[in-house]
Protein backbone atom coordinates (compact mmCIF):
# COMPACT_ATOMS: atom_id res chain seq x y z
CA UNK A 1 0.00 0.00 0.00
CA UNK A 2 2.89 2.35 0.65
CA UNK A 3 3.64 2.55 -3.06
CA UNK A 4 0.05 3.60 -3.80
CA UNK A 5 -0.25 6.26 -1.15
CA UNK A 6 1.36 9.18 -2.93
CA UNK A 7 -0.64 8.56 -6.10
CA UNK A 8 -3.97 7.14 -5.01
CA UNK A 9 -4.69 8.38 -1.50
CA UNK A 10 -4.42 12.13 -1.87
CA UNK A 11 -8.07 12.94 -1.02
CA UNK A 12 -8.04 12.92 2.77
CA UNK A 13 -9.86 14.87 5.49
CA UNK A 14 -12.33 16.05 2.82
CA UNK A 15 -9.64 17.91 0.91
CA UNK A 16 -7.01 17.16 -1.71
CA UNK A 17 -3.27 17.46 -1.26
CA UNK A 18 -1.92 20.37 -3.28
CA UNK A 19 -5.35 21.58 -4.40
CA UNK A 20 -6.54 23.62 -1.44
CA UNK A 21 -8.09 27.07 -1.26
CA UNK A 22 -4.89 28.58 0.10
CA UNK A 23 -2.91 27.20 -2.83
CA UNK A 24 -5.41 27.47 -5.69
CA UNK A 25 -7.98 30.18 -4.89
CA UNK A 26 -6.70 32.68 -7.46
CA UNK A 27 -7.89 32.74 -11.06
CA UNK A 28 -4.85 32.49 -13.30
CA UNK A 29 -6.46 32.23 -16.71
CA UNK A 30 -8.05 29.50 -18.82
CA UNK A 31 -7.20 25.84 -18.30
CA UNK A 32 -8.62 22.44 -19.12
CA UNK A 33 -9.08 19.10 -17.46
CA UNK A 34 -10.08 15.60 -18.52
CA UNK A 35 -13.28 14.00 -17.26
CA UNK A 36 -13.57 10.24 -17.67
CA UNK A 37 -15.91 7.62 -16.27
CA UNK A 38 -16.54 3.92 -15.89
CA UNK A 39 -13.34 2.09 -16.76
CA UNK A 40 -15.26 -0.64 -14.89
CA UNK A 41 -12.81 -3.49 -15.33
CA UNK A 42 -14.76 -6.70 -15.92
CA UNK A 43 -17.99 -5.39 -17.46
CA UNK A 44 -17.30 -5.81 -21.18
CA UNK A 45 -17.26 -9.61 -21.29
CA UNK A 46 -19.94 -9.82 -18.59
CA UNK A 47 -22.24 -7.60 -20.67
CA UNK A 48 -21.64 -9.61 -23.85
CA UNK A 49 -22.51 -12.92 -22.21
CA UNK A 50 -25.37 -11.49 -20.16
CA UNK A 51 -23.89 -12.24 -16.75
CA UNK A 52 -23.33 -8.84 -15.17
CA UNK A 53 -23.98 -10.00 -11.61
CA UNK A 54 -20.99 -12.35 -11.35
CA UNK A 55 -18.41 -9.56 -11.08
CA UNK A 56 -16.66 -10.14 -14.40
CA UNK A 57 -13.99 -12.82 -14.67
CA UNK A 58 -11.99 -11.18 -17.50
CA UNK A 59 -10.91 -7.57 -17.94
CA UNK A 60 -8.00 -7.49 -20.38
CA UNK A 61 -10.03 -5.29 -22.76
CA UNK A 62 -10.62 -2.64 -20.13
CA UNK A 63 -6.98 -2.75 -19.06
CA UNK A 64 -5.92 -2.03 -22.64
CA UNK A 65 -8.44 0.81 -22.99
CA UNK A 66 -7.24 2.37 -19.74
CA UNK A 67 -3.66 2.08 -20.94
CA UNK A 68 -4.64 3.80 -24.20
CA UNK A 69 -6.37 6.60 -22.28
CA UNK A 70 -3.35 7.14 -20.03
CA UNK A 71 -0.94 7.22 -22.96
CA UNK A 72 -3.14 9.66 -24.90
CA UNK A 73 -3.57 12.00 -21.93
CA UNK A 74 0.17 11.97 -21.24
CA UNK A 75 0.85 13.18 -24.79
CA UNK A 76 -1.45 16.21 -24.54
CA UNK A 77 0.31 19.57 -24.57
CA UNK A 78 -0.34 21.67 -22.63
CA UNK A 79 -1.07 19.15 -19.89
CA UNK A 80 -4.54 18.97 -18.35
CA UNK A 81 -4.74 20.43 -14.85
CA UNK A 82 -6.23 17.18 -13.55
CA UNK A 83 -7.94 13.94 -14.56
CA UNK A 84 -11.19 13.02 -12.81
CA UNK A 85 -12.63 9.50 -12.98
CA UNK A 86 -16.36 9.68 -12.26
CA UNK A 87 -16.94 6.32 -10.66
CA UNK A 88 -17.31 2.60 -11.34
CA UNK A 89 -13.59 2.10 -11.39
CA UNK A 90 -14.08 -1.67 -11.38
CA UNK A 91 -17.08 -3.91 -12.05
CA UNK A 92 -16.88 -6.38 -9.16
CA UNK A 93 -19.01 -5.20 -6.26
CA UNK A 94 -17.60 -5.08 -2.71
CA UNK A 95 -17.06 -8.61 -1.42
CA UNK A 96 -16.78 -10.15 -4.88
CA UNK A 97 -13.83 -12.48 -5.40
CA UNK A 98 -12.65 -10.64 -8.55
CA UNK A 99 -12.58 -7.21 -6.97
CA UNK A 100 -9.11 -7.18 -5.45
CA UNK A 101 -7.40 -8.17 -8.69
CA UNK A 102 -9.46 -5.67 -10.71
CA UNK A 103 -8.45 -2.87 -8.35
CA UNK A 104 -4.83 -3.98 -8.50
CA UNK A 105 -4.77 -4.03 -12.30
CA UNK A 106 -6.50 -0.65 -12.63
CA UNK A 107 -4.00 0.92 -10.24
CA UNK A 108 -1.16 -0.57 -12.26
CA UNK A 109 -2.37 1.22 -15.39
CA UNK A 110 -3.21 4.51 -13.69
CA UNK A 111 0.23 4.55 -12.15
CA UNK A 112 1.47 5.39 -15.64
CA UNK A 113 -0.19 8.81 -15.69
CA UNK A 114 2.16 11.78 -15.67
CA UNK A 115 2.68 12.58 -11.97
CA UNK A 116 2.10 16.28 -12.75
CA UNK A 117 -1.55 15.44 -13.58
CA UNK A 118 -3.49 14.91 -10.33
CA UNK A 119 -5.91 11.97 -10.30
CA UNK A 120 -9.30 12.67 -8.75
CA UNK A 121 -11.46 9.63 -7.92
CA UNK A 122 -15.25 9.69 -7.62
CA UNK A 123 -17.09 6.77 -6.02
CA UNK A 124 -19.69 4.86 -8.05
CA UNK A 125 -22.27 2.19 -7.30
CA UNK A 126 -19.93 -0.66 -8.23
CA UNK A 127 -17.24 0.85 -6.03
CA UNK A 128 -19.49 1.10 -2.96
CA UNK A 129 -22.41 -1.24 -3.69
CA UNK A 130 -25.88 -0.10 -4.73
CA UNK A 131 -26.75 0.27 -1.05
CA UNK A 132 -23.41 1.18 0.55
CA UNK A 133 -22.49 0.32 4.13
CA UNK A 134 -19.85 1.76 6.46
CA UNK A 135 -17.63 -1.20 5.55
CA UNK A 136 -17.88 -0.74 1.78
CA UNK A 137 -17.24 2.99 2.09
CA UNK A 138 -14.23 2.36 4.31
CA UNK A 139 -12.86 -0.08 1.73
CA UNK A 140 -13.20 2.50 -1.05
CA UNK A 141 -11.44 5.08 1.08
CA UNK A 142 -8.57 2.68 1.69
CA UNK A 143 -8.24 1.95 -2.01
CA UNK A 144 -8.83 5.37 -3.56
CA UNK A 145 -9.18 8.12 -0.95
CA UNK A 146 -12.18 9.95 0.52
CA UNK A 147 -15.60 9.19 -0.95
CA UNK A 148 -16.46 12.91 -0.93
CA UNK A 149 -14.35 16.05 -0.67
CA UNK A 150 -13.69 19.45 -2.17
CA UNK A 151 -10.71 20.89 -3.98
CA UNK A 152 -9.68 24.11 -5.70
CA UNK A 153 -7.99 24.49 -9.06
CA UNK A 154 -7.08 27.87 -10.56
CA UNK A 155 -9.81 29.80 -8.76
CA UNK A 156 -12.47 27.14 -9.37
CA UNK A 157 -14.13 25.29 -6.49
CA UNK A 158 -14.85 21.60 -7.21
CA UNK A 159 -17.09 19.36 -5.10
CA UNK A 160 -16.78 15.58 -5.36
CA UNK A 161 -19.97 13.93 -4.09
CA UNK A 162 -20.96 10.39 -3.12
CA UNK A 163 -24.11 9.98 -5.20
CA UNK A 164 -24.93 6.59 -3.66
CA UNK A 165 -26.14 8.49 -0.61
CA UNK A 166 -28.78 10.04 -2.91
CA UNK A 167 -29.65 6.65 -4.42
CA UNK A 168 -29.94 4.39 -1.35
CA UNK A 169 -28.53 5.32 2.03
CA UNK A 170 -30.52 2.71 4.00
CA UNK A 171 -27.33 0.87 4.99
CA UNK A 172 -25.53 3.97 6.28
CA UNK A 173 -28.02 6.68 7.31
CA UNK A 174 -25.64 8.44 9.68
CA UNK A 175 -22.93 8.69 7.02
CA UNK A 176 -25.50 10.02 4.54
CA UNK A 177 -26.57 12.69 7.02
CA UNK A 178 -22.95 13.72 7.55
CA UNK A 179 -22.51 13.94 3.77
CA UNK A 180 -25.56 16.18 3.45
CA UNK A 181 -24.41 18.49 6.26
CA UNK A 182 -20.99 18.73 4.60
CA UNK A 183 -22.60 19.41 1.20
CA UNK A 184 -24.76 22.21 2.59
CA UNK A 185 -21.70 23.77 4.19
CA UNK A 186 -19.86 23.57 0.88
CA UNK A 187 -22.76 25.13 -1.04
CA UNK A 188 -22.91 27.98 1.45
CA UNK A 189 -19.16 28.35 1.08
CA UNK A 190 -19.63 28.58 -2.68
CA UNK A 191 -22.11 31.43 -2.18
CA UNK A 192 -19.93 33.34 0.26
CA UNK A 193 -16.42 32.73 -1.10
CA UNK A 194 -15.20 34.51 -4.23
CA UNK A 195 -14.48 31.91 -6.93
CA UNK A 196 -14.58 31.90 -10.69
CA UNK A 197 -16.83 28.84 -11.07
CA UNK A 198 -18.21 25.99 -8.98
CA UNK A 199 -18.29 22.46 -10.45
CA UNK A 200 -19.65 19.17 -9.13
CA UNK A 201 -18.47 15.65 -9.87
CA UNK A 202 -20.62 12.62 -9.03
CA UNK A 203 -21.29 9.20 -10.50
CA UNK A 204 -25.07 9.07 -11.00
CA UNK A 205 -26.53 11.86 -13.17
CA UNK A 206 -29.25 14.12 -11.84
CA UNK A 207 -31.02 13.52 -15.15
CA UNK A 208 -30.23 12.12 -18.59
CA UNK A 209 -32.12 14.56 -20.81
CA UNK A 210 -34.41 16.84 -18.77
CA UNK A 211 -35.23 17.31 -15.06
CA UNK A 212 -38.82 16.28 -15.80
CA UNK A 213 -37.96 12.79 -17.07
CA UNK A 214 -39.19 9.64 -15.37
CA UNK A 215 -37.16 7.83 -12.73
CA UNK A 216 -34.69 5.33 -14.16
CA UNK A 217 -31.80 3.15 -13.01
CA UNK A 218 -29.47 5.67 -14.64
CA UNK A 219 -30.76 8.86 -13.00
CA UNK A 220 -31.64 10.02 -9.50
CA UNK A 221 -35.19 9.74 -8.17
CA UNK A 222 -37.20 12.77 -9.20
CA UNK A 223 -37.86 14.23 -5.76
CA UNK A 224 -34.20 14.03 -4.79
CA UNK A 225 -33.19 15.33 -8.21
CA UNK A 226 -35.41 18.40 -7.95
CA UNK A 227 -34.15 19.28 -4.48
CA UNK A 228 -30.53 18.95 -5.54
CA UNK A 229 -31.05 21.04 -8.67
CA UNK A 230 -32.60 23.80 -6.59
CA UNK A 231 -29.75 23.73 -4.08
CA UNK A 232 -27.12 23.65 -6.82
CA UNK A 233 -28.67 26.56 -8.70
CA UNK A 234 -28.88 28.68 -5.55
CA UNK A 235 -25.17 28.08 -4.99
CA UNK A 236 -24.28 29.10 -8.53
CA UNK A 237 -23.13 25.66 -9.71
CA UNK A 238 -22.18 25.88 -13.39
CA UNK A 239 -21.98 22.18 -14.26
CA UNK A 240 -22.43 18.69 -12.83
CA UNK A 241 -20.24 16.00 -14.39
CA UNK A 242 -21.19 12.33 -14.14
CA UNK A 243 -20.88 8.91 -15.73
CA UNK A 244 -22.90 5.74 -14.95
CA UNK A 245 -24.93 5.77 -18.20
CA UNK A 246 -22.19 4.37 -20.48
CA UNK A 247 -23.49 6.75 -23.15
CA UNK A 248 -23.21 10.49 -23.68
CA UNK A 249 -26.24 12.44 -22.55
CA UNK A 250 -27.28 15.39 -20.43
CA UNK A 251 -28.50 18.88 -21.12
CA UNK A 252 -28.62 22.50 -20.02
CA UNK A 253 -31.36 23.43 -17.56
CA UNK A 254 -31.79 27.04 -16.49
CA UNK A 255 -28.05 27.65 -16.49
CA UNK A 256 -27.06 24.29 -14.96
CA UNK A 257 -25.20 21.99 -17.36
CA UNK A 258 -25.79 18.30 -16.58
CA UNK A 259 -22.91 16.54 -18.33
CA UNK A 260 -23.20 12.76 -18.73
CA UNK A 261 -20.05 11.21 -20.22
CA UNK A 262 -19.76 7.78 -21.75
CA UNK A 263 -17.26 5.21 -20.56
CA UNK A 264 -13.62 4.43 -21.04
CA UNK A 265 -14.82 0.84 -20.81
CA UNK A 266 -18.04 -0.88 -21.85
CA UNK A 267 -20.36 1.04 -24.16
CA UNK A 268 -24.11 0.48 -23.79
CA UNK A 269 -25.01 2.68 -26.76
CA UNK A 270 -23.45 3.94 -29.97
CA UNK A 271 -20.66 6.05 -28.48
CA UNK A 272 -17.02 5.07 -28.60
CA UNK A 273 -14.58 4.50 -25.75
CA UNK A 274 -13.44 7.96 -24.76
CA UNK A 275 -13.09 10.85 -22.36
CA UNK A 276 -14.29 14.45 -22.18
CA UNK A 277 -12.05 17.48 -22.58
CA UNK A 278 -13.39 20.34 -20.44
CA UNK A 279 -12.12 23.87 -21.01
CA UNK A 280 -12.57 26.41 -18.22
CA UNK A 281 -12.45 30.07 -19.24
CA UNK A 282 -13.19 33.22 -17.29
CA UNK A 283 -16.72 33.33 -18.68
CA UNK A 284 -17.78 29.70 -18.74
CA UNK A 285 -17.28 25.98 -19.22
CA UNK A 286 -17.12 24.27 -22.61
CA UNK A 287 -16.57 20.59 -23.23
CA UNK A 288 -16.40 17.96 -25.93
CA UNK A 289 -16.27 14.19 -25.81
CA UNK A 290 -13.37 12.60 -27.70
CA UNK A 291 -12.83 8.98 -28.59
CA UNK A 292 -9.56 7.56 -27.34
CA UNK A 293 -8.39 7.38 -30.95
CA UNK A 294 -9.19 11.08 -31.47
CA UNK A 295 -7.42 12.01 -28.27
CA UNK A 296 -4.30 10.20 -29.45
CA UNK A 297 -3.97 12.36 -32.57
CA UNK A 298 -1.46 15.17 -32.53
CA UNK A 299 -4.08 17.54 -33.93
CA UNK A 300 -5.64 17.79 -30.49
CA UNK A 301 -2.71 19.88 -29.33
CA UNK A 302 -3.46 22.75 -31.72
CA UNK A 303 -7.18 22.57 -30.93
CA UNK A 304 -6.42 22.96 -27.25
CA UNK A 305 -4.15 25.92 -27.81
CA UNK A 306 -6.93 27.71 -29.70
CA UNK A 307 -9.44 27.00 -26.93
CA UNK A 308 -7.07 28.22 -24.25
CA UNK A 309 -5.87 31.32 -26.13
Amino acid sequence: MAGDESIFLRAQDRSFLGLTEDEQKEWNGPFYFIQAADPQLGLMKAWRIGDCDSGGDEWAEEVQLTKQAVQAINKLEPKPRFLVLCGDLVHAMPGNSFREDQVKDLKAELRGINPDIPLVFVSGNHDLGNAPTPDTIEQFCRDWGDDYFSFWIGGVLCLVLNSQFFFDSSGCPELATAHDVWLENQLQRAIQTPCQHVLIFQHIPLFLQTPEEEDDYFNLQRGIRERLIQRFKQAGIKAVFSGHYHRNAGGLHDGLDMVVSSAIGCQLGDDTHGVRVVVVTEDGITHRYHSLDQLSKRGMDEDLRKLLA
